[in-house]
């Protein structure tokens, strides 16, 4: 009898430990999946009079045809239908972001092949050269808009991206997007430093004005800002830091990088390298146990072997120098899977 009750007092015991959740693990509701990516030149086949988009038509230098932008759209498709099957999301991302469209006509369009989603759309035209602009979607049914507002970068020499800041909610709590593209390292890195720098005062300036009424506002800044964590404009100019615990004493100056930690590949390969160009920040009031919540290992570079080139030691693009290998794009997708804490 003494043994069989030291069995159910143990039985107990396991039931009761494995029900725990684990610590700094706190229960949570529903999620919500953010994905971030520069998808690499998605325009159309029209030549656009007010624009440098002349390479990207049958005729132009890059020849991009119907079918060569048919099998781009499929690609970006396929990538979320590969999140959608990864077992720790089995969701097409809440809200999605991604550099270098074109218009919103082609960014509609590519979304509108996904099945069983309607993504809703905010789109703000940029004034670059280029014509490229970032796109952002949303699920109506998971996520619901209140507004955005574009930002435009002071540059001495010619226009470049917006940044974008939208405010949405899900499950009635508020959340902020800031949204960027920085000017690239063209020609030399520190010779166009000063243009992110520019950029990062503008991002910083948005994040402030939204901290300044709500302190521990959530707030999840993503982009391709063509830095790396360490550089200045990401650590003077926007506040980034791997340290949680700085993090945690200063809200209103730092925010958390989520690279901190990784230990994966980068977003961008150059030269053989992998770097962390393609970046997702985070307010401190990601953190609070509050509305939106980022639990450990929410963050991730999404890959998987169709995504890397035969060498796997870079994004399988679709244009390499200049010539079109047909990939999915140069940089790899940036994933980050919050809770909405009760």
């Amino acid at each position: 009898m003494r043994k069989i009750l030291c069995y159910v007092f143990l039985f107990f015991c396991a039931v009761s430990w494995i029900s725990q959740p684990a610590a700094g693990n706190p229960k949570a509701g529903k999620s919500v999946l953010f994905l971030w990516w520069n998808v690499e030149n998605l325009f159309d086949t029209r030549n656009d009079p007010i624009t440098n988009d002349d390479d990207f038509t049958p005729e132009g230098k890059l020849h991009w045809t119907e079918k060569k932008l048919i099998l781009k759209q499929m690609r970006i498709r396929h990538l979320l239908s590969a999140v959608k099957a990864h077992p720790d999301y089995n969701a097409y991302p809440d809200l999605l972001a991604f550099a270098e469209v074109e218009n919103r006509e082609v960014f509609e369009k590519t979304l509108s092949g996904i099945p069983d989603i309607g993504y809703k759309t905010i789109y703000h035209n940029s004034s670059d050269p280029r014509g490229i602009d970032i796109g952002l979607a949303f699920n109506p049914q998971t996520v619901q808009a209140k507004a955005s507002k574009a930002y435009s970068v002071a540059s001495a020499e010619r226009a470049t991206r917006k940044i974008i800041v939208a405010e949405f909610l899900s499950e009635g709590h508020p959340f902020h997007l800031i949204l960027n593209h920085w000017p690239s390292r063209s020609f030399d890195t520190h010779w166009t430093e000063p243009k992110r720098v520019a950029a990062a005062s503008v991002a910083r300036h948005i994040l402030d004005s939204l901290l300044l009424s709500k302190p521990k506002a959530d707030v999840i800044i993503m982009g391709d800002f063509n830095d790396e964590p360490g550089n200045r404009s990401l650590r003077e100019g926007l506040g980034s830091t791997f340290d949680a615990a700085r993090l945690k004493t200063n809200g209103k100056k730092f925010l958390y990088n989520c690279w901190s930690g990784y230990e994966g590949i980068g977003s961008y390969s150059y030269k053989n390298r992998w770097q962390q160009i393609d970046q997702i920040l985070l307010s401190a009031g990601m953190f609070d146990e509050l509305g939106l919540y980022a639990p450990q290992n929410a963050f991730r570079c999404f890959s998987f072997f169709r995504l890397l080139d035969a060498t796997g030691n870079k994004p399988y693009a679709t244009f390499e120098k200049r010539k079109y290998t047909g990939g999915y794009s140069d940089h790899l997708p940036l994933l980050l899977k919050s809770r909405i804490m009760p």
